[in-house]
C-alpha cells in the first residue's frame, strides 16, 4: 500500500484548469472528441456513436463531476453515456470495456446509482463473447466470423478492457469472466512480453487451433519496437489484473514493464510515440501515453506489496503529471484539448494532437491523488 504523500502544490489549480475546460467543451460540442486540429477537436461521426473514445469522454465528464461537485457535470455524462447504447448492437470490437467501463461503471462507482449497472453487465456478456478459448485471447477486431487474420489478433490496448470483466463478475457471481479475464491476460504475459520488458503492439495466432503465429503492431514502428503508449497499457492493465486476482505473476508483470520503459523516458517524462524510434530525440512524443502512465503507476502504487517500491511508483507517477501539468497542457494556449502533442498513430500520420483519452488519464490520475479513497 501506498504511504500518505502530501498533495502537491499544483494539483488543485490542474484540476481546477481541467473541470473548466471541460465545460466549455461540454458548451461547444455536438459529437463526441477524439482529436484535435488546428486546435479544435474532431468530432466523431454520429453514426458512429462514440467509436472506441466515446466513454473517454462520458468517464471526463464523471470525473469533472466528483472533482467539482457540479451536478450539471454528471446529468451531462448520463446524457452522453445514452449515446453509446447503439455499440451494444456492435458485435465486431473489443472496445466494450473502454466505452462501458468509463461510461457506465464509473458513473455507478460515483454516483452510487444502480441503474446504471445493467447496461455494463450487458457490454461484459459482449465482449465475453470474443474470447477464443483454443488460444485463450480475446479477439481485438472484427466479427467474430471474420477472415482468419482478424480472428486471430490480440492487442495491447485489450489490458484496459479486463477489468469490465473482473467487475461482471464479481457483480454476477459468475466465475467466468474473471476467468476469461485471467486467460487473455496470461497470454498477453506470453505472448506480447520479450525477455527484456518490452512488449509488441499486436500478436497473431491461429484462431482455429490457437497456436502462436508472430508478434506484429498496427500502431507501433514495426513488430520488433516498443509503442509506448502500448507499454503503459500493460503497466497500467496488468496492475489491474493484479488487483482482481491477486496472483503476483501480474503484479512482476507492471513491474517489469517500468523496468524497462523508465530508463528510457527522455528528461521530462513524456515519451516518444515508440521507445525504438531512431529519430530520437528528434521525434514526436506521445504525451497521452504519460497520462495512461501516471494513472497506471498509481493504481500500481496503491496495490504494491513492496512499500519501497509502493514509493516509487507514486513519485514516478507525480512527476510525470507535473511534467504534463507545465509543459504539455494547453492552459497558455486556446487548444481545445487538456493535454497536447499526443500521437494517435504516426504509422497513419496522426501526431502531435490533444488525444480525449490522453485528457481522460491525466484527470484520473490527478483525482487519483486528489481523492485517493475514490473507487476508480
Amino acid at each position: 500500500m501506498t504511504k500518505t504523500t502530501t498533495a502537491p502544490s499544483w494539483l488543485d489549480a490542474a484540476l481546477e484548469f481541467c473541470v473548466g475546460k471541460t465545460r466549455q467543451n461540454l458548451s461547444n460540442l455536438t459529437s463526441f472528441p477524439e482529436r484535435t486540429d488546428g486546435g479544435q477537436w474532431l468530432q466523431t461521426a454520429p453514426e458512429l456513436h462514440g467509436w472506441w473514445v466515446g466513454g473517454h469522454w462520458v468517464g471526463l465528464l464523471w470525473l469533472t463531476y466528483a472533482a467539482s461537485g457540479d451536478e450539471s457535470l454528471a446529468v451531462a455524462a448520463r446524457e452522453w453515456a445514452s449515446r453509446l447504447l447503439p455499440q451494444l448492437n456492435d458485435q465486431a470490437d473489443h472496445d466494450l470495456g473502454f466505452l462501458f467501463e468509463l461510461g457506465y461503471v464509473l458513473g455507478h462507482r460515483l454516483t452510487g446509482d444502480a441503474s446504471i449497472k445493467p447496461t455494463a453487465l450487458q457490454a461484459a456478456g459482449i465482449l465475453s463473447r470474443r474470447y477464443n478459448p483454443r488460444g485463450q485471447f480475446i479477439q481485438a477486431w472484427g466479427a467474430l466470423d471474420a477472415a482468419p487474420e482478424l480472428r486471430g489478433r490480440t492487442i495491447m490496448d485489450t489490458m484496459m478492457n479486463l477489468d469490465l470483466l473482473f467487475w461482471a463478475g464479481q457483480e454476477t457471481g459468475d466465475p467466468r469472466y474473471a476467468e476469461i479475464a485471467a486467460a487473455h491476460a496470461r497470454t498477453t504475459l506470453s505472448h506480447h512480453l520479450r525477455p527484456d520488458g518490452s512488449t509488441s503492439h499486436v500478436c497473431d495466432f491461429d484462431p482455429e487451433t490457437g497456436a502462436f503465429i508472430k508478434q506484429d503492431t498496427h500502431q507501433g514502428l514495426s513488430a520488433t519496437s516498443c509503442w509506448s503508449r502500448g507499454q503503459a497499457w500493460g503497466v497500467y492493465g496488468f496492475a489491474d489484473c493484479y488487483r482482481a486476482t491477486g496472483d503476483p505473476v501480474f503484479l512482476n508483470a507492471s513491474r517489469r514493464l517500468m523496468v524497462y520503459l523508465w530508463p528510457r523516458l527522455p528528461a521530462d517524462l513524456i515519451p516518444f510515440w515508440d521507445y525504438d524510434s531512431p529519430l530520437i530525440p528528434n521525434d514526436v512524443r506521445d504525451s497521452s501515453a504519460a497520462s495512461v502512465l501516471a494513472s497506471g503507476l498509481l493504481s500500481l502504487a496503491a496495490i504494491e506489496n513492496d512499500p519501497n517500491l509502493a514509493s516509487i511508483w507514486q513519485n514516478r507517477a507525480i512527476s510525470i503529471l507535473e511534467s504534463l501539468w507545465k509543459n504539455y497542457t494547453s492552459r497558455e494556449t486556446g487548444e481545445a484539448s487538456l493535454l497536447l502533442h499526443g500521437t494517435r498513430s504516426k504509422p497513419h500520420n496522426l501526431m502531435d494532437h490533444g488525444l480525449i483519452y490522453g485528457d481522460y488519464y491525466f484527470v484520473e490520475a490527478l483525482m487519483r491523488l486528489s481523492k485517493p479513497g475514490l473507487s476508480l
